[in-house]
């Protein structure tokens, strides 16, 4: 199992894969490196490299839960390629995995080739982010998986209209595991809830469009879930505008976040990855 110790001696999980240009991806809020399973196959003369930030997946726990932080987990993506050694890559983040790439477009641009951000943007739409205070923190009310992937489709299916069961399964095994005594676990440190709980509390929301813009001339891709509740079309519009070289990508049918193997993802993730050949 590849770990490496962040600056402050956390150890963290990570894979590396394939060989080309390095595309480092990273997960959202409760995820970990198996947010990407469904696109990994696809991606074929990259160099994929797939981290599970602090508190989550096979990494270990902060002792202070307030370390699980956007800034922090910058600065534990750099030493994994510090680590690595791995001087610029491209970045593909799914919704904090893009927050956190924004950042880095701030803070380290000249380790960065390019970004693809998978439906999130530098302003949140408020519906999403009540839909994932409601379920944060909180182990899912499910004894097995198969009745968490039952419910999963019956949820979802409004947002993901068509997708089978079958996958809806594997994300459940993604994001819980069957518990020894019964029930479902969480993947994830569940104090996680207390940290965004407390880093809201500390202040008004940062303008985070100065962020977007430092991403600056790179490549850069935004897909958006057609039926997304966090990334509004306008604020795509928007982004879009003001990064005018910007290539905004709306997939059909998927609300947040998309899996990443719809043929509209695939197809714009392979010319965003077309222009380092």
């Amino acid at each position: 199992m590849p770990r490496f110790a962040a600056r402050d001696g956390l150890m963290l999980h990570y894979e590396d894969e394939g060989d080309g240009l390095p595309l480092l991806c990273l997960a959202g809020l409760t995820r970990n490196s198996g947010d990407f399973e469904f696109l990994l196959p696809h991606l074929a003369g990259c160099r994929v490299i797939r981290m599970d930030y602090r508190g989550r997946g096979q990494s270990d726990y902060a002792d202070d839960f307030m370390r699980y932080s956007i800034p922090q987990e910058a600065e534990d993506a750099i030493a994994l390629l510090d680590h690595l050694g791995i001087g610029r890559a491209a970045i593909l983040g799914t919704s904090r995995g893009g927050l956190i790439a924004m950042t880095l477009a701030l803070t380290n641009h000249d380790r960065l080739a390019g970004v693809i951000l998978n439906d999130i943007g530098p302003e949140i739409d408020g519906l999403g982010l009540g839909r994932i205070m409601d379920y944060l923190g909180r182990r899912p009310q499910f004894d097995t998986l198969d009745a968490a992937a039952q419910a999963l489709k019956a949820a979802m299916e409004p947002g993901f209209p068509g997708v089978p069961l079958s996958r809806w399964r594997r994300q459940a095994d993604l994001m819980w595991y069957e518990a020894p005594k019964g029930g479902l676990g969480l993947r994830y440190d569940a104090r996680l809830r207390d940290a965004v709980i407390a880093q809201s509390a500390s202040g008004p929301s940062p303008d985070l469009w100065p962020l977007f813009e430092a991403i600056g001339p790179l490549p850069v891709t935004a897909l958006r879930g057609a039926n997304s509740d966090l990334l509004s079309a306008a604020t795509l519009e928007e982004m879009a505008r003001r990064l005018p070289h910007l290539r905004a990508v709306t997939i059909p049918d998927r609300a947040h976040v998309p899996f990443l193997d719809e043929p509209a993802s695939l197809t714009a993730i392979q010319e965003f990855l077309e222009t380092f050949q």
